[in-house]
């Protein structure tokens, strides 16, 4: 788990504030988490982001599941034979060795053979050795070699993948923490509410008791409480599910109470769209990837192209036969030749083949469909968080309005210049724009954290740790 901590520390340090502090404990048993100290926990102990990772793991057999084989291969067989009708016997020994060199396609092997034959009772043996070299189909592992750096590409895109996986579920964790933020935020507004309005029932009780204020306006205020009562349970269970959430990622098993610290949101860069954008498609993750796919496709292509080849090897054999185990009076041959094969039609690899090349043209038209699709959202979203921004700065604007038009209407009411219904109606007011103001900065969060994941800058894949087995 510790390469994960790592990592996350890392993210803590370059997008949110540049410093990661310790979690501190606040009185009346709650302790405060920070984004920070949130993430470095959940890598910690979130079993799902080292579920990601373990992805990477498999990536370095992939060639060895791949390509052919480049092993040594050793066979033995010993037998012994009984010639019945000339009632004798004999040991039968025959030794192979076998190797491919898979980036040449040279094949070579060794045999040996010794043993008696029905014809005559000397044991007899032999020795050869054949070197197998294709010149036709796969010729000098051309083939081979394409499927190496297929297969080198492939790794490459299942490593972006693997980065890609980890950025998604890191954006989830990031949002989540941001939700519980929100709904923090909200619950101390509604507390807040709700204590004011209680302290106004007070006011007007003693109002009444003074005979200033009549009976419908306790019911009024009696309403308002009630109202604002039924607000702040759903607030509070608003809270609760959020903060359930967050100490499942983190695995949280402790008594004090985790309350979330405000979050610094990371930064926006102030350029234009079009220059983002066109540094996106230059330096991505995700069009490194699809450039990727379409040179994994031409690839296979050529290899596909490359088995419509006959198949013809260049055959070369030496060969020693003598007498005995030791090839004793040994008699030596040179064989060379060539090996040839053909299917006639060639139906299934000339299929293959167009088919390849029809998933070719497919890729390069997909590659296109996602700049577009991307184009698109990346621009909807930037005009998104512009919109935001400008309502969080109206929002906080509107709050110093309407806290300034409820202290006046205060002083109004107590002089009896307004009706309980006006500084009701500015009480609301002052609540409904603390609110907006939430709702507002959340999806300003959200829509960032959006930005950030679909333009690869959450994570790069070079701050991937490289998982390993316990």
């Amino acid at each position: 788990m510790k390469y994960q901590v790592c990592l996350v520390w890392l993210i803590g340090w370059l997008l949110l504030g540049g410093s990661v502090s310790a979690q501190q404990t606040q009185g009346s048993g709650q302790r405060v988490l920070t984004l920070q100290d949130f993430l470095i926990t959940a890598a910690a102990h979130d079993t799902e982001f080292e579920e990601i990772l373990m992805d990477e793991l498999t990536l370095q057999y992939r060639k060895a599941l791949t390509l052919p084989a480049g092993d040594l291969i050793m066979s033995v067989k010993q037998q012994h034979e009984f010639f019945l009708d000339q009632d004798r016997d004999s040991p039968d020994t025959d030794v192979t060795l076998s190797k491919l060199f898979p980036m040449s396609a040279t094949q070579i092997d060794v045999a040996y053979h010794a043993g008696a034959t029905a014809a005559s009772s000397l044991k007899a043996s032999e020795l050869s050795v054949t070197l197998t070299q294709p010149i036709a189909r796969n010729a000098l592992g051309h083939a081979t070699r394409l499927l190496d750096r297929m297969t080198g590409v492939e790794i490459d895109v299942a490593r972006h993948q693997v980065a890609e996986a980890y950025e998604d579920y890191l954006a989830i964790v990031m949002t989540a923490y941001y939700q519980w933020y929100a709904a923090y935020e909200n619950l101390k507004v509604g507390r807040s509410s709700c204590q004011s309005n209680l302290k106004l029932l007070e006011n007007i009780l003693d109002r009444q008791t003074q005979k200033i204020a009549l009976p419908i306006d306790v019911n009024k205020v009696r309403l308002q409480v009630i109202s604002k009562q039924e607000r702040l349970l759903e607030l509070e269970e608003a809270y609760a599910a959020q903060r359930h959430i967050i100490e499942r990622m983190i695995r949280y098993d402790q008594e004090a109470e985790l309350i979330p610290a405000a979050p610094e949101n990371p930064r926006q860069e102030d350029r234009d769209f079009d220059a983002q954008f066109t540094d996106f498609q230059q330096t991505s993750r995700t069009f490194d990837i699809l450039r990727k796919l379409e040179t994994r496709s031409a690839l296979a292509v050529s290899r596909e192209a490359d088995d419509l080849l006959p198949s013809l090897d260049l055959l070369v054999m030496y060969q020693q036969d003598g007498h005995n185990y030791s090839l004793e009076n040994a008699t030596e041959s040179l064989y060379t030749g060539l090996q040839f094969e053909w299917p006639i039609g060639h139906q299934l690899d000339r299929a293959q083949y167009h088919v390849a090349r029809i998933q070719e043209r497919q890729t390069r038209l997909h590659t296109t469909n996602v700049y577009y699709q991307l184009y698109t959202r990346l621009c909807n979203l930037f005009l998104s968080l512009n919109r935001e921004s400008k309502l969080i700065a109206i929002a906080a604007e509107r709050i110093d309005l309407a806290r300034a038009v409820l202290t006046d209407e205060a002083e109004n009411y107590s002089f009896g210049r307004i009706t309980l219904n006006d500084y009701i109606q500015a009480v609301n007011a002052l609540d409904t724009s603390r609110f907006n103001q939430i709702t507002h900065q959340l999806a300003y969060q959200e829509l960032l954290v959006e930005w950030l994941r679909l333009t690869d800058q959450l994570i790069v894949s070079s701050d991937l740790p490289s998982p390993k087995m316990n």
